[in-house]
């Protein structure tokens, strides 16, 4: 079950994924607000913290067929939802997923021509934005996620914290949706 804890700023929505199940029903509500189609999110969490997994789950309610793989080595992995409830029928939504880990020099984004990317059309999905500080547009959305520090279960170590907060007013489109 996603649990919400009551907003720290008007900006912010908190909870927690107990299971990998929250994960996916929090994906799933996301995917319902139709300004995530042209939204840009940053995922923010260490290694293990289960951003690839919640982009795996988002992009399957949006429509995303075929196999979803971390863009770990590619640093961005392409896909495009042929059948999204956001889209008209028959337009697909164009989704890209940026994985900056390996950046060690925040101007690889500019050489490696992102910026086109970013100004297209379609939804943008960050991880580790910070690497690629300076460079990024606007972020509409910063998803943190963090395992649960003092988990309720002990034999299921999958419990995450979750912070969501809104940085542009389609961010704000995208909280008032997990409300």
């Amino acid at each position: 079950m996603v649990t919400t804890a009551a907003p720290a700023r008007p900006d912010t929505w908190q909870g927690r994924w107990a299971h990998e199940a929250d994960t996916q029903a929090f994906a799933q509500r996301l995917a319902l607000c139709p300004a995530l189609a042209r939204a840009t999110l940053a995922l923010h969490g260490d290694l293990g913290a289960g951003k690839t997994t919640f982009v795996r789950h988002l992009l399957r309610a949006l429509g995303v067929r075929g196999r979803i793989k971390s863009p770990t080595y590619a640093v961005v992995e392409p896909h495009s939802a042929i059948d999204c409830p956001l889209m008209p029928p028959g337009e697909p939504l164009s989704i890209w997923h940026f994985d900056f880990y390996r950046f060690s020099d925040p101007r690889e984004w500019e050489e490696a021509g992102f910026r086109e990317l970013f100004a297209s059309p379609g939804l943008k999905l960050v991880e580790w934005p910070e690497r690629a500080e300076g460079f990024l547009p606007p972020i509409d959305l910063d998803l943190h996620i963090d395992p649960d520090p003092m988990p309720t279960d002990p034999e299921h170590d999958d419990a995450r914290t979750v912070r969501a907060q809104a940085r542009t007013p389609l961010g704000q489109t995208l909280l008032a949706s997990l409300a």
